[in-house]
């Protein structure tokens, strides 16, 4: 990039967790940050406070990322309210309760790849559109959120969603090597088993406290130290890499 891109990041699912946790990172490296989320607007609040109490500028962005209209507005709206985009971070997704194959709907496997794939390739598309230069852009970055799960598989708990972080994996490589030569770059990151809300969303919790001992490093992860790692990827001390998946699982 012959010229600094903007400082302006779009985090998805960004009210909680891990994407909250990326959005106090990414304030902290000098980003102005454009939070989303779906339903709790009281929490997006909160993250929107504190990284303007970190000196940067913030706003709440309401949409469902397995709505292209909904994704449209969104990034309309941060061009109004924050200016030219500089960033995207794809961490929006969803689990659903452990399950076998056999036990699932056609209508759980769906919203699970509208949510985790569909919505990660329009939320890149609106991003390309703006940061390309092929499209008089001035460059960016694109951090893709995976999962172990996508190596791993997760059988007879939800093989729907480590699939949809599978084809997560493949669409950073494709995407990187698509938009390289236009100023993009764009990485993932796998996170292992993490502290957060998804397990007691799919009712996973005490099991994953129980995986413990199959971690090498023997304990869960935090969302800061996932966020550490795309706050590096989107950094300049990662410019020379694009098209790679950071693990972030305690060597699992």
């Amino acid at each position: 990039m012959t010229t600094a891109a903007p400082r302006v990041l779009l985090i998805t699912g960004a009210s909680r967790g891990i994407g909250a946790a990326c959005a106090l990172r990414a304030a902290d490296a000098g980003w102005d940050v454009g939070v989303n989320f779906h339903r709790d607007r009281e929490a997006a609040d909160r993250v929107v406070a504190q990284v303007r109490a970190r000196g940067r500028r913030a706003c709440a962005l309401r949409a469902d990322v397995a709505s292209e209209g909904a994704i449209e507005a969104m990034f309309r709206q941060l061009d109004a309210e924050l200016g030219p985009l500089g960033g995207l971070v794809n961490n929006a997704g969803i689990v659903d309760v452990a399950s076998r194959v056999d036990e699932m709907s056609a209508q759980r496997i769906a919203r699970i790849f509208n949510v985790n794939v569909v919505g990660s390739f329009v939320c890149a598309r609106e991003a390309v559109r703006r940061m390309s230069t092929r499209h008089g852009g001035r460059g960016g970055v694109i951090v893709n959120l995976s999962s172990v799960a996508a190596r791993l598989s997760s059988p007879a708990i939800y093989v729907d969603y480590a699939a949809s972080k599978a084809a997560i994996d493949n669409f950073t490589l494709g995407l990187a090597r698509e938009v390289a030569e236009e100023g993009i770059r764009v990485n993932g990151v796998r996170p292992g088993i993490i502290e957060t809300e998804i397990h007691a969303t799919s009712g996973m919790l005490q099991r994953a406290r129980e995986a413990v001992d199959a971690i090498p490093l023997k304990r869960m992860g935090t969302a800061d130290e996932v966020a550490q790692a795309v706050a590096f990827l989107l950094s300049d001390a990662a410019r020379y890499v694009t098209g790679a998946t950071l693990d972030v699982a305690g060597g699992r």
